[in-house]
């Protein structure tokens, strides 16, 4: 297993070793000893969370807030995303920053976000199934968004304009700017 830094504090991708012959591939896709060692992070995860998108779909920008807040562990089970993380933490340096990484079935990629960032996704495949982890249970009460097209944070998800796919909610999110609390 690799770490690699990304710009962001608390982000970081994790390319494990794949071994491969004409039979396909096997990965340990997770193993907290060896997570804790490369890392130095004890993290325990209580939910698996899976999607299922097509070409177009742009999921986000999401995160819990308050007790609920949510460090995740995500990859690609099958096709082609650009995963996004945005720090939402007012007293980082990085506020406001995101970074994208394609994650694939291919590449084998994963992402670790930490609390403090919002998250989203954009599928460049015709298909995606998207798994993943989190260090906290779902609480409704505790979600928030940020607009996925916030001319602030200016993501390019890779996906003409006019194919791009989005929920009621992520349509109506507020802007990074107008983000009451995280």
């Amino acid at each position: 297993m690799e770490i690699i830094n990304t710009k962001l504090n608390g982000v970081f991708i994790i390319e494990p070793d794949v071994f491969g012959d004409d039979r396909g591939y096997f990965y340990e896709s997770f193993n907290a000893n060896k997570f804790k060692e490369k890392t130095g992070i004890e993290v325990n995860f209580v939910q698996d969370n899976e999607s299922k998108s097509k070409y177009g779909v742009v999921r986000g920008l999401h995160f819990q807030k308050g007790d609920y807040a949510q460090t995740k562990l995500v990859h690609v089970a099958k096709g082609r995303i650009l995963d996004i993380a945005v720090d939402i933490r007012k007293d980082s340096p990085t506020y406001g920053k995101h970074v994208a990484i394609e994650l694939s079935d291919v590449n084998h990629r994963q992402l670790y976000i930490s609390k403090g960032f919002a998250h989203g996704f954009s599928v460049l495949s015709e298909e995606a199934i998207f798994q993943y982890k989190c260090d906290n249970y779902y609480a409704p009460q505790s979600e928030g968004g940020i607009l996925w097209n916030d001319p602030t944070i200016a993501i390019d998800w890779q996906i003409p304009i006019t194919d791009i796919v989005l929920s009621e909610k992520d349509k109506n999110h507020p802007l990074l700017k107008d983000l009451c609390e995280y």
